[in-house]
């Protein structure tokens, strides 16, 4: 009782430990599980990230050779730092930053490796078979990920905005930007 009798093609998900009711939304909530043949962890995933992201693309990219596949939601206008410290000016290094609550490695983490230098808060991870950084943390934001755009799957990026920060001198760059800090928070 209390319950609307589901649509003919409609399973509605019997509600496990910790369930809630949704009342009249019960159907509905069936009805978009069954139409886009998501389970309900992955209808309630997709809400979620379109409530807590708004304003924000789900971009996709990963390593060359595709051990290494990743999300992060960010802006379709991306804001890139060009760096020029030792390791970015060697590896070309362009990347923009996100919350750690934005990304998420979607397989691969076993092919990781990282490499560490001078204070060993910059985490450089590579793919284990290819080479290709399509992601680290950065020392400016150590509860954050620096991400390659270059990295990024085609179709989501509208604009790239560029620029460059003075790693040479990183400690005297870091205190005077403004917002680089606070890059990583969500």
């Amino acid at each position: 009782a209390g319950r609307p009798p589901a649509r003919p093609g409609v399973r509605a998900q019997t509600p496990g430990p910790g369930a809630f009711d949704l009342g009249s939304q019960s159907e509905r909530w069936a009805a978009f599980q069954e139409r886009h043949g998501l389970s309900c962890e992955e209808a309630a995933r997709l809400l979620l990230d379109a409530y807590e992201h708004r304003g924000l693309v789900k971009h996709t990219g990963g390593c060359h050779c595709g051990a290494v596949r990743f999300e992060v939601w960010a802006s379709a206008e991306l804001h890139v730092f060009n760096c020029n410290c030792s390791i970015c000016t060697k590896k070309q290094n362009r990347h923009f930053i996100v919350p750690a609550s934005r990304f998420r490695l979607l397989k691969g983490a076993d092919n990781l490796t990282t490499y560490t230098f001078n204070t060993h808060r910059a985490k450089h991870t590579f793919c284990k078979t290819c080479g290709v950084q399509s992601f680290y943390t950065p020392r400016s934001n150590p509860n954050g990920f620096g991400i390659a755009p270059h990295c990024l799957d085609d179709g989501t990026v509208e604009v790239i905005v560029t620029e460059n920060f003075n790693g040479k001198e990183w400690e005297k760059a870091v205190m005077e930007h403004k917002t680089i800090r606070d890059m990583s928070k969500p």
